[in-house]
Order: structure tokens, then C-alpha cells, then sequence
């Protein structure tokens, strides 16, 4: 899996941090039973000899050596029950002293064995969700709760829109770095943003990299980063590597920008960069064919829809239907 650089780097370091506060909160727990307990003191110091005892006598060999470690684990056994008894006494758990792990299955390591555990696969999750630019909306708009009655009374289009879930739900939940490219186009509130939002949502609990963005917003980076000075220029370039680096990129209303030399340029360098990398891209755009013609010159128009499937949105303004409902 794709899972963002940066987010593994800091979640497997902050790994390593609770590891070791675990480590030294039973220090501290132990420490503070054995200034209260000396007989807990005692048992510990017993513990650690029958510990001693158990290892050396596992190695054993020969006559009697098994009845030797059976008789030595039973001794040890009893030391624990005669612990667990007196740390009850005090008030405390029988696991008090032992290291308190947020996730007792990989012990804090965030692994069990080789495999990653579950509790850091959600962090990486939570991580993706706040790094993909999607914000509140991933909360809110998933394939779940995409809501088709909206196109009900609207014949070929709600046909057509049944056809596009199930498109995009399959793409979604089947997504690998071999998935091609997507254009979706239609006039606004049709659903666009609502579907590639889940899309996006899917595909990072599938343990993918994704970045979700703006035209306007990516071609405001390039323009920070070619023309801009300082910190400001140097955090710019640093950023635009994602746009290629990406699993999956979501550029949103593509159009709505000031189409000149730059932001052209700057297009085709993101579109021929990803597919030559074989990096599949989803487009959003109120813009139909015609218009795209129009707008983008021919080394683009050719990517676009040589390199794109395009999924027609159709219908009226959904939003417009829930203010006059209201």
C-alpha cells in the first residue's frame, strides 16, 4: 500500500514513544509498590531467581532435568499468585506493574510479528483523512448516504446516475495503482464532489495515498513555487510533489481557473507526469466536452479524454432541490 510518507514516518516514530512511556510508567508503578511493599520488594527478588532458575534448567539435559523446570515453574507460579494476593491487598490490579499498553496486541510496536496491527493501520487512516484536503467532507459524504431518489422523477438521468454509482462504487472498492483515469463532468450540484469524496474515502481506508485538491488551489502552489520568495517558495516546492507522488489524485472543478500559459503548462506537467507514471487521476469539472476543447489546448484535450474515461453527470441541481423542499 501507498500509505503517505510523511504520516508513516511521524505515526511509526510516535510508535516508538508510547513504547517506551509504557516502558517507563512501569518503572515509575514499580517503584512506588516496592517503597509501600517490601514483601512485594522480596517477592520480586525471588521472581528474578526462579527467572534465572527457569532458563538455565530449559537448557538442562539428562536425567531429571524436566522434573527440575517443572518444579521451578510451579515455584514461580506460586510467587505470582502470592503477588497478584498482596497487590489486591493494597487496592491495586494484578497488572498494575506491568507496562500499560494502549494496544496490548502488538505492545505498543505497532506490529505483530511482521504484519502491521490494526490500531496503527487506523492511525494511518485518521492521518490520511486530515492530509487528503478533503477535510469535514469525508464525515459526510460517503457511497452510503449518496441519496438517488434525487434523480427519480428525472427518467433517463436517474438511470444514468444508478449507472455511475455502481461505476464509481466498483472503482473504489477494486483500486489498485493499475485503476485508470476518470473525468466526471456536468453542470454543479449533480453530485460530482459527493461521489469522488467517497471514492477518496474508500480508497484510503484500502490503505492508499490520496490527495484531494482544487484546480484553483493546485495552480495557486506551482504559481507560489515558481514565483514566490523565502520560506513560503521553499514549503511550495516541498508540496508539489504530492501531486505526482500521489496514489490517487482528486483535482476538483477543473475550469474555474484563469486559463493562460502557466496554468497550462502546469496542467500538462501534472496529467503527462502521472500517467507516464501510470498513477491513476480523477477530474471533476462543470465543463462539458466542447467547452474543454475550448479552453485546453491539444496536448491537453488529448490526454484528457485518450487517457480518461468519462463518466457524464446529468440531472438538475440538487442542492437547488433540498432549498425549494425546505
Amino acid at each position: 500500500m501507498g500509505y503517505n510518507r510523511e504520516n508513516y514516518a511521524r505515526i511509526r516514530e510516535s510508535y516508538k514513544t508510547k513504547y517506551l512511556k509504557a516502558y517507563a510508567e512501569a518503572d515509575r508503578r514499580l517503584e512506588e509498590i516496592h517503597a509501600k511493599s517490601p514483601e512485594i520488594a522480596e517477592i520480586d527478588r525471588q521472581l528474578a531467581r526462579t527467572g534465572a532458575e527457569i532458563a538455565i534448567a530449559a537448557l538442562g539435559s539428562g536425567e531429571g532435568y524436566q522434573q527440575k523446570l517443572a518444579s521451578v515453574e510451579e515455584q514461580n507460579r506460586a510467587l505470582q499468585e502470592q503477588r497478584a494476593a498482596e497487590l489486591e491487598k493494597m487496592g491495586y490490579p494484578a497488572d498494575y506493574t506491568l507496562p500499560p499498553y494502549e494496544c496490548p496486541v502488538c505492545m505498543d510496536t505497532g506490529f505483530v510479528d511482521t504484519k502491521m496491527c490494526e490500531c496503527m493501520r487506523r492511525e494511518l487512516i485518521l492521518a490520511a483523512y486530515e492530509s487528503s484536503g478533503l477535510g469535514k467532507l469525508l464525515q459526510t459524504q460517503s457511497f452510503e448516504n449518496f441519496d438517488l431518489r434525487y434523480y427519480a422523477t428525472q427518467g433517463e438521468s436517474r438511470r444514468s446516475m444508478a449507472e455511475n454509482f455502481k461505476k464509481l462504487k466498483d472503482y473504489a472498492e477494486g483500486f489498485s495503482p493499475e485503476s485508470g483515469n476518470l473525468i466526471l463532468c456536468g453542470s454543479t450540484g449533480l453530485g460530482k464532489t459527493h461521489l469522488s469524496t467517497a471514492v477518496a474515502r474508500c480508497v484510503i481506508d484500502k490503505g492508499y495515498d490520496v490527495f484531494y485538491t482544487g484546480s484553483i488551489e493546485m495552480f495557486a502552489d506551482f504559481e507560489q513555487a515558481r514565483f514566490g520568495f523565502g520560506e513560503e517558495k521553499q514549503q511550495a516546492n516541498e508540496g508539489l510533489s504530492r501531486y505526482t507522488d500521489c496514489d490517487l489524485l482528486i483535482l476538483d472543478d477543473l475550469g474555474t481557473e484563469q486559463s493562460n500559459q502557466f496554468t497550462s503548462a502546469c496542467l500538462y506537467m501534472v496529467l503527462n507526469n502521472r500517467i507516464n507514471l501510470r498513477r491513476p487521476t480523477i477530474i471533476n469539472t462543470n465543463l462539458n466536452g466542447k467547452e474543454i476543447q475550448s479552453k485546453y489546448a491539444d496536448r491537453i484535450t488529448s490526454r484528457l479524454f485518450g487517457e480518461f474515461s468519462v463518466i457524464p453527470f446529468t440531472g438538475t441541481d440538487i442542492r437547488r432541490q433540498k432549498l425549494i423542499k425546505k
